[in-house]
């Protein structure tokens, strides 16, 4: 979704079009992808953590984005599949200051040990039960719900830890120049995302394509 979209007609699109794909396949993942049309490579590379020989993958979202509900199911699944050298991480992303307590709550379930458990269920809070989880109070609240320990996701979510990771996903945010969500970077070069690729499917086999391109240096 775009900083200023907010398109049901859209998100349904997104929705269908994504929930057609478990994951990419080999032969889908070899196809060629074309710099400008499918993909962009960032002007300046950005620095990633991966380590030698690992190729970074990431996911920038939004737990309100009606998009990123809708694709959360297949990139997990391709999340789940990638090789042993890809390593994926997914970035909340801030466009302006509302965002900062979802991305305070992934950060926080992160710390906390929660975030495999309690990732899609934000999602199902939001886009199903109609949760907004927009104000601390009500991500409290709700976090309580789940069964944790709500003390401790206050520590976790007003540590500086959290802050610094808050900031470092929005200056990531800005390197790659996100400009909507759901979008993908690999290994600190390329950018890619529906609008580019043309729908959330695509994304993944461009995703892939990138990744062996990143592979031979």
């Amino acid at each position: 979704m775009k900083r200023r979209e907010f398109s049901l007609v859209a998100a349904a699109a997104a929705s269908a079009s994504v929930l057609s794909l478990a994951v990419t396949t080999p032969a889908l993942a070899q196809a060629a992808a074309k710099e400008g049309k499918d993909y962009v490579k960032l002007a300046k590379p950005v620095p990633t953590t991966a380590g030698a020989g690992k190729v970074e993958v990431l996911e920038f979202f939004w737990y309100s984005c009606p998009h990123c509900h809708a694709f959360e199911p297949a990139f997990a699944a391709w999340k789940a599949a990638a090789p042993a050298d890809v390593v994926v991480q997914r970035v909340p992303v801030g466009f302006n200051a509302s965002f900062i307590p979802q991305q305070k709550l992934y950060y926080a379930l992160l710390a906390m040990g929660k975030l495999d458990e309690v990732h899609a269920k934000v999602f199902q809070a939001i886009h199903v039960e109609r949760n907004r989880l927009a104000k601390d109070e009500d991500i409290f609240a709700w976090i309580g719900k789940q069964g944790l320990d709500v003390n401790k996701f206050k520590e976790s979510y007003n540590s500086f830890t959290v802050s610094n990771q808050v900031r470092k996903a929005t200056q990531l945010q800005q390197e790659y120049n996100v400009e909507g969500v759901p979008a993908i970077g690999v290994a600190g070069r390329f950018y890619t995302d529906g609008t580019l690729a043309g729908d959330m499917a695509k994304v993944l086999r461009v995703t892939d394509y990138l990744i062996g391109v990143s592979r031979k240096g």
